[in-house]
């Protein structure tokens, strides 16, 4: 069983992005500039933001935080949006979900410039993914095609099992890992909450990438033997004898399925380090067609 590490590997990425930016100082070019919108001040999304920052700062890149408060209204918001549109300083920027109640998510990453949307949300980006034209690829699904690059996992031919339908892993996994090239070419069955004998499927792949959000929801008995297992799922489970108060977890059973896997990536360590640094190399994308069009 080999472990995919998303730390190593994002910490390799990230490396690698450096040199590209010390080369762009050294032709005296301007270097990528991120910034971020947060609305509110929800932890989670705060610890997130500022992990983006720190890598922005790592790699040599240009960041802007863009906080506002909890009651800003959706107009406001847009207003912000456009003014970041407009920057052309500013080369991508993600909006940090989950937004307030008063503000329509939808609304807002419609009017995100799809030439800025390094999230890959918008659907001109998502459009262009699906008819596998070149594009913002979402940083998460972005990320598991890395591992599964880097690492050589075999995907041609294979039956690969999603589980979990969202927009921003579930959806796009499951065209990415049907299209043609590598990582690629398997037969894809995309599972979620009305699937019924879920196991009668599972058993049956060969590659699973879940994301579903439920603790130890994948159990040794649902995998068949030398299955690739990447899980994206990450929830906190309360636990009063530990410092923090919670452990982190994945959707795997680690301990158990580990046993029969090939390949599985931990939780933590594993999927998460990949979601920034692609995120980051994203932005690199865009300052380099920026770059392009200028010319």
């Amino acid at each position: 069983m080999i472990i995919l590490d998303g730390k190593k590997t994002s910490n390799d990425i990230k490396d690698e992005i450096t040199e590209t930016v010390q080369g762009m100082k050294n032709n005296g070019e301007k270097v990528p500039h991120l910034a971020a919108v947060i609305v509110g001040n929800d932890g989670a999304s705060l610890t997130y933001v500022g992990s983006k920052v720190r890598a922005c700062e790592r790699v040599g890149f240009e960041s802007t935080m863009v906080r506002l408060p909890n009651t800003t209204s959706e107009t406001e918001l847009l207003q912000e949006i456009k003014k970041l549109n407009d920057n052309p300083e500013i080369d991508g920027f993600i909006v940090q979900l989950p937004l307030p109640k008063q503000i329509d998510t939808q609304k807002v990453l419609m009017a995100v410039d799809p030439d800025k949307d390094v999230d890959g949300f918008h659907p001109t980006n998502f459009g262009r993914m699906a008819l596998d034209m070149s594009t913002f690829i979402p940083a998460t699904p972005f990320g598991i095609l890395e591992l599964l690059d880097r690492y050589g996992v075999e995907t041609q031919g294979k039956h690969t099992v999603v589980i979990g339908r969202s927009h921003i892993v579930g959806r796009p996994m499951s065209i990415l890992m049907g299209r043609k090239g590598f990582p690629g070419n398997s037969t894809v069955t995309l599972t979620h909450s009305h699937t019924k004998n879920i196991t009668q499927i599972t058993s049956q792949a060969d590659i699973i990438i879940t994301a579903l959000g439920v603790p130890g929801f994948l159990k040794a008995e649902m995998v068949k033997d030398d299955v690739v297992i990447i899980d994206v799922g990450i929830t906190r489970v309360p636990d009063e004898s530990r410092e923090r108060g919670y452990y982190i977890t994945g959707d795997v059973d680690f301990e158990n399925v580990s046993k029969k896997a090939s390949y599985i990536t931990p939780v933590p360590g594993g999927v998460g380090p990949m979601t920034i640094a692609m995120l980051l190399k994203n932005t690199l994308l865009a300052r380099e067609r920026h770059r392009a069009a200028a010319k």
